[in-house]
């Protein structure tokens, strides 16, 4: 029970990476709210973790609006007592090439990733800074790298990670620690959007990105989920600042 009674809230957590790391949380104690846009996706997620003898509450909201965030945030407290995780895990992709990129595509990412984290983050630090504990971790993307078709999505995870070092910084001093991880290839739904945009069988993108690894196989939402849980966990309480890429050594 590696958070055991922690108090841990995970955007995007409807399906994918985000209900993972929910569940694997709740599996290793903590008090978990499930945050999606969907409210259909957040009851289903709370409602497997309950299921399993977990501890769960589902929270509709709109990343992308800071009144939505706050009352999300408020929502944890009033029902947990407080907050100690907050992952910022909710995402989205407008795939194009740059003469093709509409001002939709560019700041419907921007605000998700960059915006969403940025609401979050500054919400749920009123409780973890007088409190002098706290873990947030981003979810960044290898596609910080660069990736062809991504200008959008790139730009934003690069962003993430500047995000975290400076809030590593200004957190540091109150206790909180936080994070990103860089996840290459994961099966979801969004690498399977990726793949009908490049006009590709998903299985046969899933094999080719297996032949990249030095594992010689893609990346499962679990994976994921399990650093999120060594990087809230206090194995990890030396650990600050940095970007953790989880990618099968490619």
């Amino acid at each position: 029970m590696r958070v055991k009674d922690r108090v841990a809230i995970i955007t995007g957590s409807g399906r994918g990476i985000g209900a993972a790391t929910a569940g694997r949380l709740a599996e290793e104690g903590a008090k978990v709210v499930v945050t999606d846009i969907r409210a259909d996706a957040c009851e289903a997620t709370a409602a497997a973790i309950k299921a399993s003898g977990g501890e769960a509450i589902a929270v509709p909201c709109n990343i992308t609006e800071r009144q939505s965030v706050e009352e999300m945030v408020q929502k944890a407290v009033d029902t947990f007592g407080r907050l100690d995780i907050l992952v910022n895990n909710a995402g989205v992709i407008r795939d194009n090439l740059v003469h093709k990129m509409t001002d939709e595509d560019w700041d419907t990412v921007m605000n998700v990733h960059l915006k969403g984290s940025f609401y979050a983050s500054q919400a749920a630090q009123r409780y973890m800074v007088p409190q002098r504990y706290g873990k947030i971790v981003n979810l960044s993307s290898t596609s910080a790298l660069g990736n062809r078709g991504q200008l959008n999505y790139a730009t934003a995870k690069a962003g993430l990670q500047g995000f975290t070092r400076t809030l590593a910084i200004e957190l540091g001093k109150f206790n909180i620690n936080v994070n990103a991880i860089a996840p290459g290839f994961i099966e979801t739904d969004m690498t399977k959007a990726t793949a009908e945009r490049v006009g590709s069988d998903f299985e046969a993108f899933k094999r080719a990105a297996a032949e990249r690894s030095l594992l010689g196989r893609t990346g499962k939402p679990i994976d994921i989920a399990n650093a999120v849980l060594f990087l809230v966990s206090e194995e990890s309480s030396f650990i600050t600042g940095q970007v953790l890429y989880v990618r099968g050594g490619i």
